[in-house]
């Protein structure tokens, strides 16, 4: 089975929507990331991780799964002051599913156990044979699962929870857990008093419809005006891009959500919320049917591209005349994934680079 077979076959139930784009941006970028790791995990090896102590390695291990899980990652974390070991593995899944995966503990498995015979390799090649010796160490591998579904998360986090036996064969079964970190825990003000980026990102992921922009309009205006204040650039292009992502989600006209964007590129962030309309969302999708959703994932795909480069408009009015939303799917996430325009065309559309 090829790639793209086995892409459309399997992942069409995990990663539909939008957002998956912008969630895979947060974790992708290590100034969130670290964020993400100091003030939403709760573990006190991780509260002094810095943006340059995370290495992204995910390309040595997605590939190897059929179903490309574009939204999974996987870092190297460098740490401090450890006698045992200097490297920590983290695995972040984004789960945006309205079903719980109860599979999640044995995905986790397999990852794990790519990690650490990647590992082992990695240390023969430095020292033939240390891997037999008594004193050799794998690292740890942290697995740690993003979930902002609407339900509780349910599905066991232990391995052998989900092994037959285990209540008389518990010794001889992996035994592991995994994080969860369910978006929905956390309520508005709890994220506005952590003060930092992902906070803001996080208040947007939220939301389930545009009607609930309005309680947002409470949001302090010395917490605006520390992000915008002491924010680099690049990272607010960033959150405007991720952003962007979901507020596609939830079907809000381009104009708008490039009017919204801009002001947090441009550090104004007075009355963010203050002038946002809101959108009967389900009305919307009734009304533009499979047509409107398709544009609005050929919007999303040409957002994504175009901060890349400049999108040649053959490329744009192929993108625009797709109503498979399948193939639509696959292209938002190789968008996101994509270096440059170029790249994305030469993997996606070809025929359109040999014209």
């Amino acid at each position: 089975m090829t790639k793209t077979n086995s892409h459309k076959t399997k992942t069409s139930t995990q990663n539909k929507k939008v957002k998956d784009s912008g969630a895979k941006l947060i974790f992708g970028d290590p100034i969130l990331c670290a964020q993400f790791l100091r003030g939403y995990t709760d573990i006190e090896l991780l509260k002094d991780v810095q943006p340059e102590d995370i290495e992204d390695v995910t390309d040595r291990f997605i590939s190897v799964w059929q179903e490309e899980r574009d939204s999974d990652t996987v870092k190297k974390i460098h740490l401090k002051n450890q006698e045992d070991i200097d490297t920590l593995y983290l695995i972040t899944l984004i789960e945006h599913q309205t079903k719980v995966d109860y599979d999640m503990s044995f995905r986790i498995l397999r990852y794990i156990v790519l990690i650490l015979t990647d590992y082992a390799a990695e240390a023969e090649k430095k020292q033939a044979g240390c891997t037999a010796l008594k004193g050799f160490r794998y690292p740890p591998v942290l697995p740690i699962v993003f979930y902002d579904g609407d339900r509780n998360w349910t599905a066991a986090k232990n391995f052998q929870e989900r092994t037959a036996l285990s209540d008389l064969l518990g010794e001889y079964i992996p035994n592991f857990q995994y994080l969860v970190v369910p978006l929905s825990r956390y309520s508005n003000q709890e994220l506005i008093e952590k003060e930092d980026e992902l906070s803001l990102i996080m208040l947007i992921d939220k939301l389930r419809s545009s009607a609930e922009f309005h309680e947002l309009a409470e949001i302090p205006d010395d917490y605006l005006e520390k992000i915008s204040r002491d924010s680099p650039e690049s990272l607010l292009k960033l959150i405007a891009k991720i952003i962007a992502a979901f507020l596609h989600r939830l079907n809000i006209p381009k104009e708008e959500i490039g009017d919204f964007t801009d002001q947090i590129e441009r550090r104004d962030f007075t009355m963010l919320f203050e002038h946002f309309e809101a959108y009967d969302v389900q009305a919307e999708r009734a009304k533009a049917g499979a047509k409107g959703e398709a544009r609005g994932k050929a919007d999303s795909i040409l957002l994504l591209l175009s901060d890349l480069g400049a999108v040649p408009e053959a490329l744009r009015e192929r993108i625009m005349d797709e109503t498979d939303m399948e193939c639509l799917d696959q292209w938002i996430r190789g968008a996101a994934r994509a270096s440059s325009v170029e790249e994305f065309t030469e993997k996606y559309l070809p025929d359109l680079k040999e014209a």
